[in-house]
């Protein structure tokens, strides 16, 4: 079932996904060679407690941490660990949820640690054109198929893999809410977007193929093929007038610039 949210919820969804937003700014203010993803996670649970919220993630259907951290090959859903130092070259995508208020926060980034190869460099650029291109689709009166299509059509162009197996989705009081929103599909097709609905745009895409391999962590997702791939999200309000973005990427790329 798909629940519609008033104004004053969807201000609270913006208020978790600002919070989010902050979080992931911090945590990239920490991100160099030498550090531990566990170190990173540690970094954003006491950020996320010190700001009057709970990590959506800690304990989320039995996940063990408050971020998920992938690197590199790791599409999502990597588990931080002591084990995993960062090194220069790598690329980290950051996926926070918050929980506040009744409800949740959920926004994705994928940083360089120092210089990274201009190829890799080209795949997080495209992935994030990707998210803007499909978040201008969400809008009243558009179908999910419409979102879908233009994240595919984009990242296809450059020939990348779009991931099949994980996708977006609503959001509101519960982390994963209808509808479904894939990173493929066709213009016209899906759900039919209505004011009111909040959903969460992720493009997932992969240098190589678009096959992916899940770990037997239970939670990791990785390339089968072993190359990098790139994941950014946003919280999406849909309105008559077009997309209400509640996720803020100026608050983490102005802390990238110091």
């Amino acid at each position: 079932m798909i629940y519609l949210k008033t104004d004053e919820e969807i201000e609270l969804l913006r208020e978790n996904n600002i919070l989010v937003s902050k979080t992931l700014a911090e945590v990239g203010r920490h991100i160099r060679p030498g550090v531990t993803t566990k170190e990173l996670d540690r970094i954003a649970e006491e950020f996320i407690r010190a700001h009057g919220a709970v990590p959506a993630f800690l304990g989320y259907e039995g996940y063990p941490a408050s971020l998920c951290i992938s690197v590199n090959e790791q599409v999502v859903h990597g588990i931080p660990s002591s084990k995993c130092v960062l090194k220069e070259g790598d690329i980290v995508s950051v996926d926070c949820g918050t929980f506040m208020k009744g409800f949740v926060g959920d926004s994705a980034y994928t940083f360089a640690v120092g210089e990274v190869a201009e190829e890799v460099r080209q795949l997080m650029e495209v992935t994030k054109e990707a998210l803007y291109k499909g978040t201008a689709q969400a809008k009243a009166g558009n179908r999910v198929g419409d979102i879908s299509a233009a994240v595919q059509a984009y990242a296809e162009s450059f020939g990348y893999g779009v991931v099949r197996e994980l996708e977006g989705h609503g959001l509101g009081r519960k982390m994963h809410e209808d509808p479904g929103v894939p990173n493929y599909g066709a213009r016209g097709r899906g759900p039919l977007l209505k004011e009111g609905m909040v959903i969460c745009i992720e493009p997932m895409i992969n240098m190589g193929t678009k096959a992916v391999v899940f770990e037997q962590d239970g939670w990791t997702v990785r390339t089968r093929d072993r190359k990098p791939a790139a994941h950014y999200e946003f919280a999406v309000a849909v309105r008559k007038s077009g997309p209400d973005v509640l996720t803020d990427y100026s608050i983490i790329e102005e802390a990238l610039k110091n």
